[in-house]
This record gives structure tokens, C-alpha cells and sequence, in this order.
């Protein structure tokens, strides 16, 4: 990611906020304070922002497909092997879930890591992208970072104590989700209509769009992200990974937003989800789980990436 020059009003160092210890006293420790492992997400951030912005657009590219058909670059792989030497030194005791690698280790602290959310816009050149990187303690996430450096952007959050984002000017701001009260003024995000039609619940999904004042197909983390911010008051996807999540819940849930699956369970490995400024949420789902008109057995499963 490119930095703002650094000045003493700069609140970052090396992606870091200030009074954010970048190297942990104890390393081996079962338990660290989150801060220090958010200065450590952060840090494992900037390094995956080295590869990625280093491979985005580059002729060699190496894309290859993955058994279930999806891509899977050279950036995807180095990031994510990056952050497991990383963690493997910095945090030992520690489980790592990624993408492409799956789990290693049996731990209550777990590493979730997607190295490229978005894989398939970093193919096509499209900036919409970014590494989300996870802790969960216990079940629960406890910090989250999304970064997307081909637009200038980060966002992370550590639980209970807030979210932030880094904009394209350099700018630390806390984040807070809107006030919309009314699904009739409300401004959501998705990420794509075929989703919706192959898992089933297009119908559902269509008269949610009808309900709602606009909507834009955003997607990936981005839309998510802008539900923290209170740029759009709603998100939803109907097939998503746990890795495609964790990181994201924890940045809405901070922001003052509520976090779900389709079934309204606060799970990042529900299989789904809605984002919301929480005001619009309950209704929400119930129009999202209305049932379908349409005949059973017509549609198939499909996974975003």
C-alpha cells in the first residue's frame, strides 16, 4: 500500500498505529494483548501489500485454477506463505486457517488469512481487492484488517476498541455506521446477481432490491467495508468462506453494525451473510428468507471468490 509521507502528526509508522507495539515481548505467550496482535495484522498487512501491488498488473502472472474451478495467482500463494513463516516465528502456539493452504495447528488463538479477497478482478487488472487477515480467540474474532492497496484503503479493528480506516489521503478515521432508519432510504451493495440465482434465492434477493432506495454491485470485502464507514447501510452475499469474513466481521461489529448469516446467526462461517447499520437488519432478513415461488430443484450452487 502507498503510505502519506510520514510527518509527527502522522498517526501510522510502517502501517502500525502509534503506541502500537510492532514486536511483542513474548512471542511464545498463549495470550497477547490485542493491540499487540493488531499491531502484528497490521504489520503482516504492509508485508502482503509488497507483494500483491508488486504482482497487480505484472505480464508474468502466474493464474492457475484450482479444483473447484476458481483462480488462484502467484500473488495469492507468496502472500499467504508469507504470513505463515511470519506467524510461525512471531506467534508459534498459534493455529493458521488461509485459503490455499487450509489449517495447520489446533489452537484456541486461530490465524484465518485470505491472501487475495477478489482474486478474480486481481486477474483482470480491476483495483478491487485486498488481503483480510483474522484472529479468532476462543470462536470469537478479536481482530480484523482488510487491505486493499491498489485503492489506497485499510480498514481494521481490534474488539473493544474500535474501527478505523486509513483513506486515500493518508487520514486515520474512526468508523461508524449510518443512521438510516427505513429500508426505503437505504443504499445497499452486493456482489453479484448469479450468486443469487445459483444458490437458490434469487426471488428473495430481488425483492429486497425493490425494497430498498439503491443498490450497487460493489462487492467482495468493499461492500462490507463501506457498511463500517456508513457509505451504504446494507450487504449481503449468499455464498461466502470463512475466510472471506472473519476479518470483516469484527471491522462492522466495531463500527457499531451487526454482523450475521442469512439464518441471523453471527457466524463468519455461516456460509453467508448480511451487514448492516443494525437498524435494518431484522427486516432485512425476514424479506430475504421470505420463501421462493420459484420451482425446486432449478437452481445450482455457486461460490463467489
Amino acid at each position: 500500500m502507498t503510505h502519506a509521507a510520514q510527518t509527527e502528526s502522522d498517526p501510522l509508522h510502517g502501517g502500525v498505529p502509534a503506541g502500537i507495539a510492532e514486536n511483542p515481548a513474548n512471542p511464545a505467550a498463549d495470550d497477547h494483548p490485542v493491540t499487540d496482535d493488531l499491531a502484528l495484522a497490521l504489520a503482516l498487512a504492509d508485508a502482503a501489500d509488497a507483494i500483491t501491488v508488486a504482482r497487480f498488473q505484472a505480464v508474468d502472472l502466474l493464474v492457475e485454477a484450482k479444483p473447484d474451478a476458481t483462480p488462484v495467482t502467484d500473488a495469492d500463494t507468496a502472500v499467504e506463505a508469507m504470513i505463515r513463516e511470519r506467524l510461525a516465528q512471531a506467534r508459534p502456539g498459534d493455529a493458521v486457517l488461509g485459503e490455499e493452504q487450509g489449517l495447520v495447528g489446533d489452537a484456541r488463538r486461530r490465524w484465518v488469512v485470505d491472501p487475495v479477497d477478489g482474486t478474480k478482478n486481481f486477474v483482470r487488472g480491476v483495483p478491487v481487492w485486498g488481503t483480510l487477515l483474522a484472529l479468532e480467540v476462543d470462536g470469537t474474532v478479536v481482530v480484523g484488517v482488510a487491505s486493499a492497496p491498489a485503492m489506497g484503503r485499510r480498514w481494521w479493528a481490534a474488539r473493544g476498541h474500535g474501527a478505523h480506516t486509513r483513506t486515500v489521503a493518508g487520514e486515520i478515521r474512526s468508523l461508524s455506521v449510518s443512521a438510516v432508519a427505513d429500508l426505503a432510504d437505504a443504499y445497499m451493495s452486493f456482489a453479484s446477481i448469479e450468486n443469487w440465482s445459483a444458490a437458490g434465492r434469487l426471488e428473495s434477493f430481488m425483492n429486497l432490491v425493490a425494497t430498498v432506495w439503491r443498490t450497487r454491485a460493489f462487492g467482495d470485502f468493499w461492500s462490507h467495508m463501506m457498511v463500517a464507514e456508513g457509505a451504504v447501510d446494507l450487504a449481503c452475499e449468499p455464498d461466502v468462506s470463512l475466510w472471506d469474513m472473519a476479518a470483516l466481521q469484527v471491522i462492522v461489529e466495531e463500527a457499531g453494525g451487526t454482523f450475521t448469516d442469512l439464518t441471523g446467526r453471527p457466524d463468519p462461517a455461516g456460509g453467508s451473510v448480511l451487514t448492516s447499520n443494525s437498524r435494518l437488519h431484522t427486516r432485512a432478513l425476514e424479506i430475504l428468507n421470505q420463501p421462493s415461488m420459484s420451482a425446486p430443484g432449478t437452481e445450482a450452487c455457486g461460490r463467489a471468490i
